[in-house]
């Protein structure tokens, strides 16, 4: 398996992770009173929308060919981890 193959599972992995997060707020959401329900809803939908850009950061790493990936690992990986910390930041809102 390519360098780029193994590093597609491991995104796989992380959305996989980030789809059970925001199932388990989106649960956790109905249970709460209504104003909270709404601010929580929103960052649901802000959840939602990371996932979206990871997963078409996902797409374009199995789009790339693997001389392709050679050159644009180094600044994918970058915006993966900034990718990463905004959905801790926004995942972390629910814990305030």
């Amino acid at each position: 398996m390519s360098e780029k193959e193994l590093y597609r599972k491991k995104l796989e992995a992380q959305l996989d992770e980030w789809k059970a997060e925001i199932d388990k707020l989106k649960a956790k959401a109905q249970g709460a009173d209504a104003d909270a329900k709404l601010k929580m809803n929103e960052q649901v939908k802000e959840l939602e929308g990371k996932l979206k850009e990871g997963e078409k950061m996902l797409s374009e790493v199995a789009e790339s060919s693997d001389e392709a990936w050679d050159s644009i690992k180094e600044g994918f990986e970058s915006s993966w981890g900034s990718l990463k910390s905004a959905f801790r930041d926004a995942a972390s809102k629910f814990k305030s």
